[in-house]
């Protein structure tokens, strides 16, 4: 995974597992707010179950969500990604 910060829309990764509660409660609160996201399940991908370990201490957590500009948030509610989101959108980013 060279740049796991991209994507070819512009929309947040959401790391997940397909077992989740929390992965699927925050993807159905951004859903209703419009936000919609690229969903990569880490039992499934090894470099995304990598990258998640990297930015959470050894840790498999998920939700992880990686935004655009690179930065990560571990089981964010909804309203943090939602202004996270507005301020890259008002920085150009």
């Amino acid at each position: 995974m060279a740049n796991p910060a991209s994507t070819p829309d512009g929309r947040p990764t959401m790391y997940t597992t397909s077992w989740c509660g929390f992965c699927r409660r925050l993807k159905a609160q951004l859903a209703r707010e419009g936000i919609y996201l690229r969903e990569v399940d880490i039992e499934r991908d090894p470099e995304a179950a990598e990258f998640v370990m990297r930015v959470n201490g050894g840790n498999q957590t998920v939700p992880t969500l990686l935004f655009p500009d690179g930065t990560v948030m571990t089981n964010p509610p909804a309203k943090k990604v939602k202004q996270h989101l507005e301020s890259l959108a008002a920085s150009g980013k």
